[in-house]
Formats: structure tokens, C-alpha cells, sequence
């Protein structure tokens, strides 16, 4: 009986042995199947994620310029609706509607054409736009050759025809970018013999700043600015003809403007 015993240890034995190696190699081989899986997917996962990443990042910065350009389009609409209002408010209490920065409805505001660059330039014609037809039309020319169809005011280093800066180039909250070439900022200056000019200070950043409760706007792009002209009205009685506001963003002036004639 022993024998058989023995016997049956024996060979149960090493029986034993051989099904717990093939169920250790079982488990061995299905861990590293499941590793392998878990690295494929993530290397695939990986994959994708570069691939819609590369793909997305260029739509998503053409999103972004385009919010830029939208809110570009929306603040300068906000410039023209205040500066509505203050030429209705100015030709109720004034006599003539007027905008920011004029002396009176007849006086233009511009800085005249550039010449020069950096620290050389300077602007010249702005005391000739009289309030004469030849001379408005002379000034309304310089403007669209910047802003017009075919506009060359298309970087803030642009020459232009002598735009201002809104809010003025050293405005805290939103001063002009460097290498810019807006003009000096307007000054409270009568040219002639005004005896119904108003009597408050008409330097335009400053009007324009009471226009938005002391809070000025800036561009959201990193060289944009806001800037504007005004064209001067002329004549009298029947036969006036009232100052044409323009305003544009020194990002791309001949792309983001807007204009208001009364």
C-alpha cells in the first residue's frame, strides 16, 4: 500500500508542477497581452490627439483673429453712435452739430499728410483743408487714398494722410503702438476769427473720453489703435454742408473704418 501511495505522489507530483507552470504562463501571457493592448490604444489615443490638435490649432487661431476683427468692427460702430450723439447734443446747445475735436463745424481735424519716418516725420496740409469745396474735397481724396478700395493705410507703420488718435497715443489703459505714425494728438487751436466757437476746451481726446464716462476703448489686436479724421463742413444757410466723420483701427486702417455724415 505504501508503494502505491508513493507511487501516486510521484506522479501526481510533478503533474502538479506542469499545470501550475501552464497556468503561471497563462496569466504571464495574458498580463503582457493587456499591457500591450493598454500601450497601443494610448500610443493610437496619443496619435489622434497630435493629429486633431495640429489640424484644430489653425482653425481655432483663425477663430480668435476673427473675434479680433468682429470686435474691431463693433467698437469702431460704437465710436460713430457716440459721436452721433455729441453732434446732436453740440447743435442744440452750439447752434451747428460739430464732432470731437473741432473747433467749430467748419474746421477739420487731421494732422495732414506724413512725410518722413520715425522721429523725422512730420505732417504737412492740415491748415490747408479750409471750408471750401475744393479744399473738403482735396482732404476727403487724402482719406480714401488710406481707407479707400484700393487704401494704403494697411499697417500701423503706414504714411497716411494724418489720422488722430481717439483717446490720445499716450492713453494709460491703451497707448498707440511703437512705430506708429498717427499724428500729434489734436490741440484745443482756433485758426481765424471764431466768435461762436464754444467756449470749453474742444481738444478731441479729451471730448471723446467724456463721450464714454472717462473709460476709453482700445483694439483688441497688439498694434491696433483707434484713430479718426474729420472732414469740415462748409457754407451757410440752405446751403451747408456738415463735417463727415471717419474713424479706423491702425491694425488694417483700409480695412476696419467706418464713416458718419450727418
Amino acid at each position: 500500500m505504501w508503494a502505491v501511495m508513493k507511487n501516486i505522489v510521484s506522479i501526481n507530483k510533478p503533474h502538479k508542477e506542469i499545470k501550475m507552470k501552464q497556468t503561471l504562463k497563462t496569466l504571464i501571457r495574458n498580463v503582457k497581452s493587456i499591457n500591450g493592448n493598454s500601450l497601443a490604444e494610448f500610443a493610437t489615443v496619443t496619435a489622434l490627439m497630435a493629429t486633431l490638435a495640429a489640424t484644430a490649432a489653425p482653425k481655432l487661431s483663425e477663430m480668435s483673429e476673427g473675434a479680433k476683427a468682429q470686435k474691431s468692427v463693433d467698437e469702431l460702430d460704437k465710436l460713430v453712435k457716440q459721436a452721433g450723439q455729441f453732434y446732436q447734443d453740440t447743435a442744440d446747445n452750439e447752434g451747428r452739430g460739430r464732432f470731437p475735436g473741432q473747433d467749430k463745424y467748419n474746421e477739420p481735424v487731421t494732422g495732414g499728410i506724413a512725410q518722413g519716418s520715425g522721429n523725422s516725420m512730420t505732417w504737412v496740409g492740415a491748415t490747408n483743408y479750409s471750408a471750401t469745396s475744393a479744399s473738403v474735397g482735396a482732404h476727403e481724396s487724402a482719406i480714401l487714398d488710406d481707407i479707400g478700395e484700393n487704401g494704403t493705410y494697411t499697417t500701423w507703420k503706414s504714411n497716411n494722410s494724418g489720422w488722430i488718435s481717439v483717446f490720445g497715443i499716450a492713453n494709460s489703459d491703451f497707448p498707440a503702438p511703437a512705430e506708429h505714425t498717427i499724428a500729434p494728438d489734436d490741440t484745443d487751436l482756433i485758426t481765424g476769427t471764431c466768435n461762436t466757437c464754444p467756449t470749453v476746451a474742444t481738444i478731441g481726446k479729451d471730448e471723446w473720453l467724456l463721450l464714454f464716462g472717462g473709460e476709453p476703448m482700445g483694439s483688441q489686436f497688439q498694434d491696433g489703435h483707434f484713430v479718426y479724421q474729420v472732414v469740415a463742413g462748409y457754407g451757410s444757410g440752405n446751403n451747408t454742408y456738415p463735417p463727415v466723420l471717419y474713424v479706423a483701427d491702425i491694425e488694417n486702417a483700409a480695412n476696419f473704418n467706418n464713416v458718419l455724415e450727418p
